[in-house]
Parts: structure tokens; C-alpha cells; sequence
């Protein structure tokens, strides 16, 4: 297709908007708690119920929205998470806030998951892997790079800038579309036979490992902002600029484990729990040892990236017969993992402080390391995944 190059990377501009407004959060939530008088768990409630409603949503909407032009489903979503960071920044009650973080949410799925089919659609076979690649470079880098991003604006202007910043960058992409973007038609797709899949064995206990995978990450990610300004105490700009270095390290992490997976996705799999448990140990030892503190951040973003990676991977892997309901389920299951791991760390420290919530994390990924290790023998993969 003509302009294929362009098309690809205003969605991955697109992905970035949207991702970007979901997790960018993650690094303000201090912010957040103190801009509508509330506790630091109650402020949690901007990421977690965000994730829920994609891991609901996730299920179906990519597979409703599928036969709808392309190019008109892609403008509604932009349109919409534009003028709710907008309607955001202005509303000072916290349960009007959380409505206008709520209903982007639930059209976050059909811009991520028809973007993912989308890529894979309009390049030649051999193409497909780098096109699909960039939009996930997009989702991870809005996923990671925009938190950094977006915990330096609050710290330097305020939570209402933050959100002028989210519309700022879906505006970008949605104006993008509008002049750049063909019109691209829809494809009927019969439901019943890409949800069937989800009956198997093996897509079961996918997304039983998928959702512990990122419980793992988000129980101790979700505070992380908290937990470096208690105890690192790392503050304000600093707390920006190491977040971005994480950031920077995901890409990094993004590359490296395609590359992993793409030589040994059984070794690359059950090893990760492993590694980052052991990560998580550095962690809540050297805590108030601001460097060694810094040198683990990086080492966390490189192992986000895989991660991220491997969630993917696991989900298209399991069903490669259906792959628009598996990137859907993939975007839909990963959340309901945030929202575990942001419910489980807001509990954790609430009731033992911000600290405990890498031993919670290392718990959580030993559930999954034992969940990944039954599908690998119970339903060993024959195939590699094109879609990395």
C-alpha cells in the first residue's frame, strides 16, 4: 500500500497517545492524591479502574469495532481521549475525574488492538513482523516513556498540565489521521469462531500467565513514584529523569527480548520470574541507597520491555488462528494483571508501608513462573510467532 510507512507510524503515535494517557498516571499519583484531598491508594484508582475497563472491554470491542472503517474508528477513539484529558484538568471532584479517566478506557482496546491487525494489513507477508514490531514499540514506549514524561510536567507545572499534555498528543495523532490516514474498510468477522479458541487448554492458561506476569510488574510498579520519594528519597526532577532512564531501558528491553524470544522462548519465559524476583530482592535491600537504587531502575526497564514482549508472544502464540480476538485478549488481560498488581500493592501499603511491595510483587511472579511452566510442558508451542 501506498504511504504505508506514514500510516504505520501515526499509529504508532496514536498507541503512544493512548498508552501514554493510561500509565503516565502511575508517576503522578502523589500529585494526584493531593490535587483532589485524597490518600495515596484512593489516587491508585486512576490506573487501576482505568486497566479494568480495558481487560473488560479488551474482550470484545476490537472484534466490534472490526468491521467499521478503519480510518472512522481510529478518529472516534483519538477524539475521545482528547476531549476527556481535556474535560480532566478542569473538574476538581475526584469522582467526576475518575468518570473522565473511565470512558477512554473503554475505546482504549479498539485503537490498540485494530492497530495491531491494521499494520499487519496493509504491508507485504515478509513485512508483517517490522510493522507489527513498531505499533508495539508505540504501546510500550506510551506505556513506560510517558510516564516519565508526564511525572516531569506535574512536578514542574502541575496534575492539570499533565492532562493538557495527553491531549496534546492524541490531538496530534487524531489531526494526523484525519488529513493523512485512507480510508480503510472493515472486515466482517464471525465471533463465535475467534472466541472459540478461547475454550482451549492452552489459551487458558496463557492468559492465567499473562495476568500474573503483569501482576508481578504492576504490584511493584503501580507506587514506584511513592516508593522513591519515601524511601530513595528521589524527588521532583530527579524522580523524572530516572523514570525516563527505566523508559529509555524498556525500548531497550523491547529489542532484546524479541531477539530472546525469537532464539529460545522456552528458556526466555521461565526465566524471567526468576530474574526479576531476584531484581526485586536488590531492590527492597539496597532501597535508601540512592545509586544502587538508580543502576536496578535501569535493569527493571530492560526486563519491562521483555516483558511486554513475552505478554504479546504468549497470547498470539496460543491462538495464531485467531489473531485479532488474541491481540485483543493480549491488551485486555494484560490490564486486569495492572489491576491486580495496583490492587494488591494500594493493600500492601496501605497495611505494611510502600517498601513491602517488591516482596508482594515476588510472590506473584512465583505463581506465575508455576503457571508458565505448565503451559510450556502441558502444551508445548511448535510454531515460532511471526507477530514479534
Amino acid at each position: 500500500m501506498k504511504h504505508e510507512n506514514l500510516i504505520i507510524y501515526i499509529m504508532m503515535l496514536g498507541t503512544f497517545g493512548v498508552l501514554s494517557t493510561e500509565m503516565g498516571v502511575v508517576g503522578i499519583l502523589p500529585q494526584i492524591a493531593q490535587y483532589f484531598n485524597v490518600d495515596i491508594t484512593q489516587a491508585g484508582l486512576f490506573v487501576s479502574l482505568f486497566a479494568l475497563t480495558i481487560a473488560i472491554c479488551g474482550i470484545f470491542m476490537p472484534l466490534v469495532f472490526s468491521k467499521f472503517d478503519r480510518k472512522k474508528s481510529f478518529v472516534l477513539v483519538l477524539a475521545v481521549f482528547t476531549i476527556f484529558s481535556i474535560i480532566g484538568a478542569f473538574v476538581t471532584d475526584f469522582n467526576i475525574a475518575l468518570i473522565c479517566r473511565i470512558i477512554p478506557a473503554v475505546f482504549h482496546p479498539i485503537y490498540c488492538g485494530l492497530a495491531l491487525t491494521v499494520a499487519a494489513e496493509i504491508v507485504e507477508p515478509e513485512k508483517t513482523q517490522d510493522a507489527v514490531s513498531k505499533v508495539i514499540m508505540g504501546v510500550s514506549a506510551g506505556m513506560i516513556i510517558g510516564v516519565p514524561i508526564t511525572t516531569f510536567i506535574a512536578t514542574s507545572l502541575g496534575y492539570q498540565y499533565a492532562m493538557f499534555w495527553f491531549s496534546l498528543v492524541t490531538f496530534i495523532a487524531l489531526i494526523a489521521t484525519i488529513i493523512f490516514f485512507p480510508s480503510l474498510p472493515g472486515k466482517e468477522q464471525s465471533y463465535g469462531n475467534q472466541v472459540k479458541v478461547a475454550t482451549t487448554g492452552v489459551f487458558i492458561i496463557s492468559i492465567l500467565g499473562v495476568i500474573f506476569l503483569n501482576g508481578g510488574l504492576y504490584t511493584a510498579y503501580a507506587y514506584i513514584s511513592e516508593f522513591l520519594n519515601m524511601l530513595t528519597h528521589i524527588l521532583g526532577f530527579e524522580l523524572s529523569i530516572v523514570l525516563f532512564i527505566y523508559g529509555i531501558a524498556s525500548i531497550i528491553g523491547n529489542w532484546l527480548g524479541a531477539k530472546l524470544l525469537n532464539s529460545n522462548s522456552k528458556k526466555t519465559v521461565l526465566i524471567f520470574p526468576i530474574v526479576f524476583s531476584i531484581l526485586m530482592i536488590g531492590l527492597f535491600i539496597f532501597s535508601r541507597v540512592k545509586l544502587a537504587v538508580i543502576i536496578l531502575m535501569f535493569v527493571w526497564g530492560i526486563l519491562a520491555g521483555i516483558a511486554n514482549d513475552i505478554s504479546q508472544y504468549w497470547m498470539v502464540s496460543a491462538a495464531p488462528e485467531a489473531p485479532e480476538f488474541a491481540n485483543g485478549i493480549f491488551l485486555s488481560m494484560g490490564n486486569v494483571g495492572i489491576t491486580l498488581g495496583t490492587t494488591i500493592a494500594g493493600a500492601v501499603v496501605a497495611g505494611m508501608g510502600v517498601q513491602y511491595v517488591m516482596i508482594a510483587a515476588i510472590i506473584v511472579m512465583i505463581i506465575d513462573l508455576i503457571l508458565l511452566f505448565t503451559r510450556i510442558y502441558k502444551y508445548p508451542i511448535e510454531h515460532k510467532d511471526t507477530s514479534i
